[in-house]
C-alpha cells in the first residue's frame, strides 16, 4: 500500500507576510504577521502549518506537525480496507452458524460494508440445488430491512448486499 504524502508549508517555508491564523485551541485569531505567528507557535513549541492556500492569506494552524502526519498518514489507511465482507455458506448450514453469520451481516451492513454470499455445494449436495436457492431467498429476506440486494444469482449462488 502507498500513501502519498502532500508536503504542507510550514515554519519559516512559509513566504507570505500575513495568515489567518487558527491557534492549538481552534480559536481563530483572525489576520496576523507571520513572523508572530511563527513566534506565538515557538513559544509553545508547536509549528505554524498551512492548513489552506487562498489568494488572500494562507490559513495556518499552530500544531504539532509529527502528530499532524501520523493522524493524516493513519486515516489514509483507514480508508483503503475493503469494503465487500464474503460469508460462504454450505447448504445444510445449522440454525445457530445461520444466525450467526446474519448477525455479523448485519453489524459490516450497518458500518457501510456490502456483504457478499456464497452457498457451496459439494458432491451429492449438487442434487438439492433448490435447497441452497431457498437459503439464499432466507438470507436475502432476512436482511432486507438493513441492506439492499445489488446481484442475486440463483445459478451461481451468489448474492451480494449493499447497505440499505
Amino acid at each position: 500500500m502507498i500513501i502519498a504524502i502532500h508536503k504542507q508549508l510550514m515554519n519559516s517555508q512559509i513566504k507570505s507576510p500575513q495568515v489567518f491564523l487558527i491557534d492549538h485551541e481552534n480559536n481563530n485569531r483572525g489576520l496576523i504577521d507571520t513572523h508572530e505567528a511563527l513566534q506565538l507557535a515557538q513559544s509553545l513549541e508547536l509549528d505554524l502549518v498551512v492548513v489552506s492556500e487562498s489568494k488572500d492569506a494562507p490559513v495556518a494552524k499552530i500544531v504539532n506537525y509529527g502528530k499532524l502526519q501520523y493522524k493524516k498518514k493513519k486515516r489514509q489507511g483507514h480508508s483503503a480496507r475493503p469494503t465487500v465482507k464474503e460469508v460462504r455458506l454450505r447448504p445444510n448450514v445449522g440454525v445457530a452458524d445461520y444466525n450467526l453469520r446474519i448477525e455479523q451481516a448485519i453489524g459490516w451492513l450497518s458500518k457501510g460494508d456490502s456483504v457478499k454470499f456464497v452457498i457451496r455445494l459439494r458432491g451429492r449436495e449438487h442434487q438439492y440445488r433448490d435447497q441452497a436457492g431457498e437459503l439464499l431467498q432466507r438470507i436475502v429476506n432476512a436482511l432486507a430491512q438493513v441492506g439492499k440486494v445489488q446481484s442475486f444469482d440463483k445459478r451461481s449462488l451468489v448474492a451480494q448486499v449493499v447497505p440499505a
